[in-house]
């Protein structure tokens, strides 16, 4: 039986404010759960569950405090509009130092949609990209839709927020690969080990002035209609031609 103050505390981490105060963020699901423990069991702090996913889940919950609760308590905590047998409280990462130098980093121009963000983060684990810099006024990375989509991945990649203007402008021994609708053929252009791939806004794509700073222009051939291309598609597609 979960307690009023704990239910009200579990609430509240549905709020920024309140991760940020706390360090820590609501990850929700079986298989997120799961990758979390698996991966990185020292950050996850409490897990809420009911009983017959912690019978089936035993051999995983040696190390991790766990709660079993009954399916309507599991609603009052939950983020979700179908809860889904499992809730965790999740440490967020202490990062170190961003260093773009000697590494793959993705920078974010804006990118304010949580699923597109998400799905960034779970793009850029599968190609070994370990770092995300991100510009302030992109969607908060612990936000629960950010955190599904991630599938687990948030515990591998490292994200920072920063004036992304003012640190790229501060990469000068980095090259910078934008991007955008006009620029070269993303199938013609060399591999790469270093170098920061800039990506923007879904509707508006990258500002002005960051776009200044890029030493490379990037294109995605077209051979349809569209307009555009989802931000984390154009992502994928970016780094599996040349990561």
């Amino acid at each position: 039986m979960l307690v009023k103050q704990k239910v009200k505390y579990i609430q509240t981490l549905g709020q920024k404010k309140f991760r940020e105060q706390e360090r820590v963020f609501i990850a929700e699901g079986s298989k997120l759960v799961k990758e979390l423990v698996e991966g990185s069991p020292s950050i996850v702090k409490e897990i809420y569950a009911v009983k017959d996913w912690i019978e089936d889940n035993k051999g995983l919950l040696s190390k991790t405090s766990v709660t079993e609760v009954a399916e309507f308590e599991l609603e009052k905590i939950s983020q979700l509009a179908t809860p889904n047998k499992v809730l965790a409280i999740v440490q967020q990462c202490d990062n170190e130092k961003l260093v773009a130098k000697g590494k793959i980093t993705l920078a974010l121009d804006r990118i304010q949609d949580p699923g597109n963000l998400g799905t960034i983060i779970r793009i850029a684990d599968w190609f070994g990209v370990e770092q995300i810099v991100c510009s302030n006024d992109s969607a908060d990375v612990y936000n629960n839709k950010v955190v599904q989509a991630t599938m687990g991945s948030i515990a591998r990649v490292k994200i920072f927020y920063t004036d992304l203007e003012n640190w790229l402008a501060g990469q000068n021994d980095v090259r910078i690969y934008a991007a955008v609708l006009e620029g070269q053929d993303i199938t013609t252009a060399k591999r790469i080990t270093e170098g920061i791939i800039l990506i923007g806004n879904e509707s508006r794509g990258i500002g002005e002035t960051a776009l200044k700073l890029a030493n490379v222009k990037l294109t995605i051939p077209k051979k349809g209609k569209a307009e555009s291309l989802n931000a984390a598609v154009a992502t994928g597609i970016i780094l599996s031609c040349i990561v």
